[in-house]
């Protein structure tokens, strides 16, 4: 199979008429896509356009109705929880949204050593995650694409007392062919990268120097990846850049490549919003904003669009932003995220951030968002035993999809929370915690209550990393 070295499957001309065609419904038709997505068999572009042009707040009410009942369906009470590790701030693109711009004299440049390497994933370990994302900027003095390597294998090596990162994913520049297959062999989860928009003219307007100014080298990233036999890829948007309607409808051409070419779309898709920057041009203000009232629109349309893959929502937005999000879609969450090089032992050793990549909406703390979501219902799940199984690809889409993938998904989440619980929560989070895990088993069917009541006794006992 020929690896696509340009992005013609892209079409902004379709899109365009699609986006038309869509703003022309009733509310006749809005329900009848809204019909169609609770067969959870994913939408068409035109399916999405339509939903794209709600406005009325009745109809607003029933698509949030439908996405809460897709997600409710599909992932359960379930949010999976990671961190980014920052590795680098040293970037050759000049990028006029972020803070690690190449022009940028405002930040303070660093490419940790791989000591300081070690000791950003120990207080990590000790803070209870088991899941990284670890992030450079586009360029690695000195050492090349090797930098990127030795540092997830420190990321692998370091623990400390019963913790350790089980799962290292990874957001790095678009890659070669023969650096995905060394990143394939450093055993990495989801190779992630966000085009940031599809929209080719606000595209070059917005990438002035560097390598990134590449359209085409940055959009084909995911076949270079996948040919090269990462089966789990993650993809996003920088929502704020160009009109949110038009970025979510490339996605759906994006997913549809993938599927068409691979058999399998992305794992995730990321929802950032442009958010301020020290040295940005454009974050403080950003060209096309999403308010909030859409940004939980375009949540709920994607949920409802690709109903298998995980959806992340980052620390960018606030805890009330994420609270209300997490029933119409969001699968995945940071907590507790710093985005300098360094930046958790400078939150160690009380020293301000210098360096970050963007402003964060929630600054709290792993446990304090642990005890919140545990207090919404939720379950803080810190599983990673389908990468080690590998159930990844278009193999976990085949348990996914018929709904088989709970009855391994349900029990790991628990069995990880009360490890957690056991060995990092606060008192209080103790208590809220051990309560959902109670009341969580007394809602289980018999086999799927069995088996988690079996992983979480093996917890209490004092065994760990146990799964199914």
């Amino acid at each position: 199979m020929a690896i696509a070295e340009t992005a013609t499957f892209i079409d902004e001309a379709e899109i365009g008429s699609v986006l038309e065609a869509g703003a022309k419904h009733d509310s006749g038709r809005v329900r009848e896509v809204l019909a169609a997505a609770l067969e959870m068999k994913g939408l068409g572009m035109s399916d999405v356009a339509v939903l794209a042009g709600i406005s009325d707040p009745e109809m607003l009410g029933e698509l949030f109705a439908a996405a809460r009942q897709v997600k409710e369906h599909i992932y359960g009470r379930r949010l999976v929880i990671f961190a980014p590790l920052y590795v680098s701030n040293f970037c050759a693109n000049d990028c006029t949204y972020c803070a690690f711009r190449l022009r940028n004299k405002e930040v303070k440049r660093r490419a940790l050593t791989q000591d300081e390497v070690a000791n950003e994933a120990r207080i990590l370990v000790e803070s209870g995650h088991k899941r990284v994302l670890l992030v450079a900027g586009e360029s690695y003095p000195n050492e090349g694409f090797d930098y990127v390597l030795k540092c997830i294998d420190t990321v692998y090596k370091t623990k400390s007392g019963p913790g350790e990162i089980r799962r290292v994913n990874v957001n790095v520049a678009p890659l070669n062919m023969d650096e995905f297959h060394a990143l394939q062999e450093a055993k990495i989860g989801t190779y992630q990268l966000f085009q940031e928009t599809y929209h080719r003219e606000t595209y070059r307007q917005v990438h002035l120097v560097g390598k990134k100014r590449d359209y085409d080298w940055r959009v084909t990233v995911m076949d270079r990846a996948m040919s090269a036999g990462i089966q789990d890829v993650g993809v996003g948007v920088l929502f704020g850049l160009w009109d949110w309607r038009f970025e979510i409808l490339a996605l759906m051409q994006h997913v549809r490549h993938l599927e068409q070419a691979f058999g399998v779309g992305p794992h995730t898709i990321s929802v950032p919003r442009l958010e301020p920057a020290v040295g940005s041009d454009v974050a403080t203000h950003p060209p096309k904003p999403v308010a909030d009232i859409e940004f939980r629109k375009l949540v709920a349309i994607l949920r409802l669009a690709v109903p298998y893959t995980g959806i992340i929502l980052s620390t960018r937005e606030t805890a009330n932003i994420r609270r209300e999000t997490f029933a119409l879609g969001i699968s995945q969450i940071s907590a507790g995220s710093r985005t300098n090089p360094g930046g958790y032992a400078e939150e160690e050793g009380g020293i301000t951030e210098d360096g970050q990549q963007f402003s964060l909406g929630d600054h709290r703390s792993l446990d304090e968002v642990v005890k919140d979501i545990a207090g919404l219902g939720y379950i803080p799940s810190f599983c990673t035993g389908c990468y080690r199984l590998g159930r990844v690809g278009k193999d976990f889409m085949d348990l996914a999809k018929p709904g088989d993938i709970r009855m391994h998904c349900d029990p790991n989440a628990l069995s990880t929370f009360a490890e957690y619980l056991a060995d990092y929560a606060s008192p209080e989070t103790r208590v809220v915690g051990e309560a959902l895990i109670t009341e969580t088993l007394a809602t289980m069917d018999p086999k799927s209550r069995a088996v988690s009541e079996k992983l979480v006794e093996k917890v209490r006992a004092g065994r760990r990393d146990v799964f199914v």
